[in-house]
C-alpha cells in the first residue's frame, strides 16, 4: 500500500489544525514532522510541544524525522509526545543499532535516514532491524527544494535488497516530491511519500492531496 505523508514544515502554522484537517479530507495517511535543530541542518523548526499539539488534532499517525545532533537524547520526549514513527540519520548516530532499539522500546516504528550523498551500502548491518528507511531526495534543512533524480537509484537498490533478503522494511522518500515525479518514485519501489510544498503551498490543500493520492 502506498502512503502519502504531508509534511507540516510547509504548512501555515497560524492555522495548523485546519491545514492538517484539509489533508485528512484529501486522504492523507500520515503526518510528517521535520525536527531541525540549527546544528545538524541549517534551520530550526519545532520540538515535542508542537508534536504533542498535532497529536491532539489528528488521528493520523505521526512520522517524526529527527534532523538533529544527538537524537538519542530526544527519542523519549518525542515518543511521549505521540510519535508513531521516529527516524534518525545514519550520518549522525554512532551506535545506530542501540538507537534503533531504543526507539522500538517505546513501541514506536524505527527508521534510519540517508542524506543524498550517503550510499545505501552503509546500511548493510542495520536493515534487518529497522521498520523503514527514509531516503532524502534533497539536502535536508529547507522545504521547497528540487528533487535530486539520482536518489531513485537508491530506492531501486533498497527495493532489490529487500526482495533478495526477504526483509519487510518500508522505503520512504522526502524532498521535492510532486505530481511530476511521484509515479516514477513509486515505480522504483517507494512505499511512503513525504510531500510538503506540493501540498501546503497550493491554493486548495485538499485537492492537492487528492491529486497526489490518485497518482499513487
Amino acid at each position: 500500500m502506498k502512503l502519502l505523508a504531508p509534511s507540516i514544515l510547509s504548512a501555515d502554522f497560524s492555522h495548523l489544525s485546519q491545514q492538517i484537517r484539509l489533508t485528512e479530507m484529501g486522504g492523507a495517511d500520515i503526518i510528517h514532522c521535520d525536527i531541525m535543530d540549527g546544528s545538524f541542518v541549517p534551520n530550526i523548526s519545532f520540538g515535542p510541544i508542537v508534536v504533542e499539539a498535532v497529536k491532539r488534532v489528528t488521528k493520523l499517525p505521526l512520522d517524526v524525522h529527527l534532523m538533529i545532533k544527538n537524537p538519542e537524547k530526544f527519542i523519549e520526549p518525542f515518543a511521549k509526545a505521540g510519535a508513531n514513527y521516529i527516524s534518525v540519520h545514519q550520518e549522525e548516530v554512532t551506535h545506530l543499532n542501540r538507537t534503533i532499539m531504543m526507539i522500538k522500546d517505546f513501541d514506536v516504528k524505527a527508521g534510519v535516514v540517508l542524506n543524498p550523498s550517503t550510499p545505501v551500502s552503509t546500511l548493510t548491518e542495520i536493515l534487518e532491524f529497522v521498520d523503514y528507511v527514509l531516503i532524502m531526495s534533497v539536502n535536508p534543512g529547507f522545504g521547497g527544494q528540487k528533487f535530486i533524480a539520482s536518489t531513485l537509484n537508491k530506492i531501486r537498490q533498497l527495493n532489490h535488497i529487500r526482495s533478495e533478503k526477504k526483509l519487510d522494511f518500508k522505503i520512504e522518500i522526502d524532498g521535492g516530491v510532486d505530481k511530476s515525479n511521484i509515479q516514477i518514485i513509486s515505480e522504483a519501489g517507494c512505499d511512503i511519500f513525504v510531500a510538503g510544498s506540493s501540498v501546503f503551498n497550493k491554493d486548495n490543500v485538499t485537492a492537492a492531496t487528492i491529486e497526489l493520492k490518485n497518482l499513487l
